[in-house]
């Protein structure tokens, strides 16, 4: 157990309540959270969908009702050509944000730590986050070629970028005395990191981590559309190219269902990783 989540918010969360005009307390906390509440959003525009297309608002030719668009996804599960290209896919997303995550947490630690690495590096990434990924292809074709290592390349920088923004705001934000604490009980560096640092980063690195995995696959739509040969990006390149509109819909509801999906794992990920901090998600 770590300084930060022994001396932290360890205090089971006190119902904060207010006395009501008439004498009776109001409670201020949320209510528990439905079971799959996260899907009735989704589950809405679906439905919403499959009256429009079903009463004729909508024109099939531009709008394919959803029955077409799952006979198109089985259709295409059937002759397997759906599975070379999400595993293309998830192949780039998932190197390039692994990459990502290591250089931005990397970067976040040094940056957050040192004052030389907090003026080497910090006034480069911020520089970096007004300048989006789209501006920068042309230059990395130049350098890297029009492959996969600019592909991958262009995924990481984009989630490098969030994962050090809010890891190092964590870093700086650091309450002085578990510092002071740490120097008094004769912490090492290596204990100081493990102890203090590591678990009070947590909460922005997490936050940092949902923001990367929405733009790894952000990133991957462009990416894949330049001079790919597989993957979804490319599978909706070709089907705009003939016409298949309930194929672009396949590949656009992979993409929302791999971004709901990475975002849920990510978020089961930080609940178990800081259960010892009390919030109103609870």
């Amino acid at each position: 157990m770590s300084l930060i989540s022994t001396l932290g918010p360890a205090k089971p969360a006190v119902r904060h309540v207010e006395a009501a005009p008439d004498g009776q307390s109001v409670s201020l906390l949320p209510k528990p959270p439905l079971p799959a509440q996260r899907l009735l959003g989704p589950a809405l525009v679906l439905l919403l969908w499959y009256v429009a297309s079903g009463a004729g608002w909508i024109s099939p030719a531009k709008m394919p009702a959803p029955g077409t668009v799952v006979t198109a996804l089985f259709e295409m599960i059937g002759n397997g050509a759906l599975a070379s290209d999400v595993l293309a896919s998830l192949h780039r997303a998932g190197l390039g944000l692994a990459i990502g995550i290591v250089g931005g947490f990397s970067l976040a630690v040094i940056a957050g730590l040192t004052r030389l690495g907090d003026a080497l590096i910090d006034g480069v990434v911020q520089v970096k986050r007004s300048i989006p990924n789209l501006a920068l292809i042309p230059l990395f074709i130049i350098w890297l070629g029009i492959g996969e290592p600019m592909k991958i390349a262009i995924i990481a920088l984009g989630t490098l970028v969030p994962i050090y923004i809010n890891t190092h705001a964590a870093l700086r934000g650091i309450d002085r005395r578990f510092v002071e604490l740490g120097q008094t009980v004769g912490l090492s560096h290596y204990r100081f990191l493990r102890h203090i640092v590591f678990p009070a980063s947590l909460p922005g690195f997490f936050t940092g981590l949902r923001m990367a995995v929405t733009h790894s696959w952000t990133a991957l739509v462009v990416v894949e559309t330049i001079n790919a040969t597989s993957g979804i990006g490319f599978m909706i390149t070709q089907a705009r190219i003939y016409g298949q509109t309930d194929v672009v819909l396949v590949g656009l509801l992979l993409y929302g269902v791999l971004g709901f999906s990475s975002d849920a794992l990510v978020r089961a990920l930080e609940r178990r990783a800081l259960s010892w901090r009390q919030s109103l998600a609870q």
